[in-house]
């Protein structure tokens, strides 16, 4: 081994080395010199540098001089930090030693590792952060570490401890400029973008190259058992989309129902996971984060498995996938409120078309049939032939039959009793109807007395029991209904019960039964809708409204 250069060329050696900050092409390149060079104004046999991963706990790079390639492949993976390299991570204080050996904390070392006895280790400080150490072993002639070589590799370690922080400024700048430039897209869609799925995709796949995650997916409820996949970006996502999801069983579910983000190292560990979901989806790690708006779950971005040896992801991962939940919860809500206000204009703009033809039958076109009854018992009269007599009462009996379905019709579109005394006496006077024309058995029970309901509560709670009765008649072959309407701490209820054949709620498309059309009222003033039912067991339905 060569002797250690003289003071001169040590100096010419720390000018090379500083001025290789500017010069070097990458960060590694840089503290490969850096490491030559320690070696060899230390007269040190083997030299290394190890940088010190943003956690603090462990080596995420390794460098070394000295080893040549085939002692690198027989020793195996480099070292993470354990023995001495751990103490200097966790002292971060400069340390020589005589014989590593002979040090109580020294872990030894693996098979085919050569020989090292004297050692000097220099932590990478700047500005009290330790970014790394200087490991130095075997100096020339068998001799120990001296202080002057101690003060130049501290120089050295200043100069390696500056590269790494620029270069690690420059890749959280990069970082930040990227996220940046992602987020004022989605932000530019915002405004701009007025199709949910679209809006949706951009969020995921943005989302995904942030990450550099292997799967997105943004979930939203589908009634209250289900979660569906709106959009999905990243490995066989399309095989995902408009798939759902239980969840009661599934760790996307309960963030939903709990709220709050949260992060699995290793999803197969997770006792909230669904293992059967998880090998279906072949994924390790996973972190959810709710979409809240106004204070309500909405939906659900999942992200699952880094790309790279460590699957992991981080709190900085998690704080970018909640600012982008909060951008996504903002569509979804944007989405549903636009949607809620043009189906609540539609409802209103039906109502007052059934208002308007059911004033016109009840006002123009029964007057109108009442009035040929009168001409027909005029001409009854003056007839003298028995035929024309049979002609007149046939013609008599079919207006009557008309002006009977005319009254029915107006009274189904929209029942004046609705409007001028309340549900109450509406559903009296609908039920009595039902059970007169089909011969079911029904029966109605309310405690509301004469109260009235706001409006628009009174006419989606008959509209349901109106659609119900419709249900029954024509699915259920039940032979007894019952109907109540009651009150509860700041709603109303109202439940239809009936004994037929029943039915599997979950195999009935959406919009079947008008099921679809009856979530749509409840939703409309904030209730809900809750459907019972096995076959062969009858149905129960259950509108739940509430009330200012």
């Amino acid at each position: 081994m060569d002797a250690p250069p003289t003071t001169e060329g040590r100096l010419r050696a720390l000018l090379d080395a500083t001025m290789a900050i500017g010069s070097e092409s990458s960060l590694e390149s840089l503290l490969q010199r850096l490491v030559t060079t320690a070696a060899e104004l230390t007269g040190a046999r083997y030299a290394a540098l190890g940088v010190i991963d943003r956690s603090g706990k462990q080596l995420e790079q390794f460098l070394t001089t000295g080893i040549d390639d085939e002692t690198h492949a027989a020793i195996g993976d480099l070292p993470r930090g354990r023995g001495i390299l751990g103490v200097l991570i966790d002292e971060a204080t400069a340390l020589r030693l005589h014989d590593i050996g002979d040090d109580p904390r020294s872990a030894g070392f693996p098979p085919n590792h050569p020989p090292m006895r004297t050692f000097l280790g220099v932590p990478l400080l700047l500005r009290s952060v330790a970014y790394g150490n200087f490991y130095l072993t075997e100096k020339a002639n068998g001799e120990d570490f001296s202080d002057e070589d101690e003060e130049i590799v501290m120089l050295l370690a200043g100069q390696a401890a500056v590269a790494i922080e620029n270069a690690r400024l420059l890749e959280a700048t990069t970082q930040w400029s990227t996220q940046l430039e992602s987020l004022n897209e989605v932000g530019n869609a915002l405004a701009t973008e007025t199709d949910l799925g679209r809006l949706l995709d951009l969020i995921a796949r943005r989302l995904r190259e942030l990450l550099d995650a292997r799967l997105v997916a943004v979930m939203l409820p589908v009634g209250d058992d289900e979660l569906r996949f709106a959009a999905v970006a990243g490995e066989s996502g399309e095989a995902f989309l408009g798939r759902a999801l239980p969840r009661a069983s599934s760790k996307t579910g309960r963030v939903f129902d709990r709220g709050r983000s949260e992060r699995s190292d290793s999803v197969l560990d997770d006792p909230e996971v669904d293992r059967a979901i998880v090998r279906g989806f072949g994924v390790r790690t996973g972190l959810w984060v709710p979409l809240v708006a106004r204070s309500q779950t909405i939906g659900v971005i999942a992200v699952h498995d880094r790309l790279g040896p460590d699957a992991r992801f981080t709190d900085n991962d998690l704080r970018l996938a909640e600012t982008f939940a909060s951008r996504a919860a903002v569509a979804v809500d944007l989405s549903q409120r636009i949607a809620r206000d043009v189906l609540r204009r539609i409802v209103d703009a039906q109502e007052l078309e059934r208002r308007r033809l059911a004033r016109e039958l009840h006002d123009e076109t029964g007057q109108a049939l009442s009035s040929i009854l009168l001409g027909l018992k005029v001409l009854d009269e003056k007839v003298a032939s028995v035929g024309a007599r049979d002609a007149v009462s046939d013609v008599r009996e079919l207006v009557v039959a008309t002006l009977h379905d005319v009254r029915r019709l107006a009274i189904e579109l929209r029942p004046k009793v609705l409007d001028d005394f309340g549900l109450v006496p509406a559903v009296e006077r609908l039920t009595d109807s039902f059970g007169g024309q089909t011969g079911i058995g029904i029966r109605f029970e309310s405690s509301l007395g004469d109260e009235r309901l706001p409006a628009e509560v009174e006419t989606a709670l008959f509209r349901i029991v109106q659609e119900s009765l419709t249900n029954i008649v024509k699915h259920a072959r039940a032979r007894n209904i019952s109907i109540v309407l009651t009150r509860k701490p700041g709603a109303v209820v109202a439940v239809i019960e009936d004994d037929g054949q029943g039915f599997d709620p979950k195999t009935v498309r959406d919009g079947g039964f008008g099921l679809e059309g009856m979530r749509e009222r409840v939703g409309l003033l904030d209730g809900r809708l809750q459907i019972e039912s096995t076959e062969g067991s009858g149905t129960t339905l259950i509108a739940q409204v509430p009330l200012a």
